[in-house]
């Protein structure tokens, strides 16, 4: 009976370790909305990569532009992330259009690799009746490190790129008004690496030396000044070490119970001693 709830106690035990680990491993947790009275996002976009305007995930960036115009946001995603790309286009008013129009949204990271998107409508055709089209682009999580031939998401900053990319020729030139956000779930350590990249993958990244020179100097580095809220993770943190820990004292618990199973098989009864 003892050994009974002994076994019992370790179950419960184990229960208890990885019940708040499970949620984070199963579930996404999506990163709530800037918050009232927080800086709103950017009201211009870039024409470049190298002049695009920055936001952060919970912002909204807009932008006033001419059809045909290449659009350009950055945002940073961080190692555990899984961004969600959403844009929409308020399209010119269907009198003055000439037909269908294509709009796409693409993603880049920071060595501008274009990113595939696991989920979501990339590129969709607006009828020529239509006032706006809704793009969306769900990435794949970004990992702490992948190997050099790999296209796999990097820490780092991340471009969305919007443009049409087909309608008539006579409706090129005309205004219209684009809407961009970022949603972020946390995937914890289910795409967890053993590695880490030095430093997360920023176009204008100092050198080391540099580096040195100007956080002596005071001024944030270009990796500093890419960094989401709360700052790079470098990938040294996720859920995985919960269920590390769980797994071992577990398996302390199973090899407590297996000696009170098994002790005393081996022993011959104790015979109680003559009168």
């Amino acid at each position: 009976m003892r050994t009974v709830r002994m076994l019992a106690a370790a179950v419960l035990a184990g229960a208890a370790l990885l019940g708040p680990a499970a949620p984070g491993a199963l579930a996404d947790t999506p990163t709530p909305s800037a918050p009232a009275g927080e800086e709103a996002g950017p009201t211009e976009a870039g024409t470049t990569f190298r002049t695009a305007a920055a936001f952060r995930p919970g912002q909204e960036a807009t932008a006033q532009a001419a059809t045909g115009d290449y659009l350009y946001w950055v945002f940073p995603a961080d190692t555990g992330e899984r961004p969600t790309v959403k844009a929409t286009v308020t399209l010119p008013e269907s009198a003055l259009r000439h037909g269908p129009a294509t709009w796409r949204v693409d993603v880049y990271d920071g060595l501008r690799r274009r990113q595939p998107c696991m989920y979501g409508t990339q590129s969709r055709t607006a009828a020529k009746e239509a006032g706006s089209v809704q793009l969306a682009c769900v990435l794949r999580p970004v990992r702490a490190s992948a190997d050099a031939w790999a296209n796999d998401p990097l820490p780092g900053s991340y471009y969305v790129r919007l443009t049409v990319t087909g309608l008539p020729e006579e409706d090129l030139g005309q205004p219209f008004s684009a809407r961009v956000g970022v949603d972020v779930s946390d995937r914890g350590g289910a795409y967890a690496t053993d590695g880490a990249l030095a430093a997360p993958l920023v176009p204008g990244a100092t050198t080391a030396e540099l580096a040195e020179a100007e956080e002596a100097a005071g001024r944030r580095t270009a990796v500093e000044a890419a960094a989401p809220e709360g700052g790079w993770s470098s990938g040294w943190w996720s859920d995985r070490w919960i269920w590390t820990a769980a797994g071992g004292v577990l398996a302390a618990l199973a090899g407590i119970g297996g000696y009170a199973l098994t002790r005393g098989a081996g022993r011959p009864p104790r015979v109680p001693p003559a009168a």
